[in-house]
């Protein structure tokens, strides 16, 4: 059964076609755009289950988004789809590789509260200049608020620690062992091998984040340690910490 939600309709109406929708998995027609409930989902590819290639599934079929087509408040709903946590970046131009899927190019157009991507409206308009040179990448922070930067592999680095949306340096009067463990389980790195201070993984760029970490060393994720509730304001990049994860 489709149901026609006309503009003129008042916003009381058009919500309970909406929610008419996702009750009964109808499907919803609005001018030139049409989804169903039960069909549109997302994924990330070539990366993890939080960072990867967007691809949308359409009637059946799964597709790659073009970057042009697609913001931050685009992303702020695919992670919270995924159960991602916020989004950390928005990468373009094959960050995750090319993906072989057909390209999925209609402009989304969420507004960043929506609950599932299938509840943002999308232009009626196709870009057609848009290839898999062009797909765009997502990275969410699945809760994790920690990453080793500039490092060999993906567990060894000097660390970051994303507070209010951007990453900054640790010092490494600010952190010991207990610290370690944490950041080593929350990246699924296994235990600390060896805390590296004295820019050891290169001098970052980022603001530095002093606040001293004050782990037990059981937490999940260090966005659950507490920390002290002042600034050490002797510290500079030639402090920041490295971390080597077995």
């Amino acid at each position: 059964m489709q149901r026609l939600c006309v503009e003129s309709w008042t916003v009381g109406l058009l919500y309970r076609c909406w929610e008419k929708m996702l009750l009964e998995k109808e499907t919803l027609r609005c001018g030139h755009k049409r989804f169903s409930a039960e069909e549109m989902k997302v994924r990330l590819v070539g990366g993890s289950r939080c960072s990867g290639r967007l691809e949308i599934l359409d009637n059946q079929t799964w597709m790659s988004v073009c970057a042009a087509a697609f913001d931050q408040q685009d992303a702020e709903v695919v992670c919270r789809e995924l159960d991602c946590g916020a989004p950390v970046q928005v990468l373009g131009e094959d960050a995750f590789g090319k993906g072989d899927a057909q390209m999925w190019t209609q402009e989304i157009q969420c507004r960043g509260n929506e609950s599932q991507i299938h509840l943002c409206p999308t232009s009626p308009s196709h870009e057609n200049n848009c290839s898999h040179e062009n797909d765009v990448g997502l990275e969410c922070a699945d809760h994790k608020q920690s990453r080793l930067n500039n490092g060999p592999q993906l567990c060894a680095g000097r660390l970051e620690i994303l507070d209010d949306q951007m990453w900054g340096s640790v010092c490494a009067a600010a952190f010991d062992q207990q610290d370690a463990e944490v950041v080593c389980r929350e990246l699924d790195c296994g235990a600390p091998v060896q805390v590296l201070g004295e820019d050891a993984f290169g001098k970052g760029d980022a603001q530095m984040w002093t606040r001293e970490i004050q782990c037990r060393g059981n937490e999940s994720y260090i966005s659950f340690c507490p920390t002290s509730s002042f600034l050490k304001q002797d510290c500079s990049h030639e402090n920041g910490i490295g971390l080597l994860c077995s």
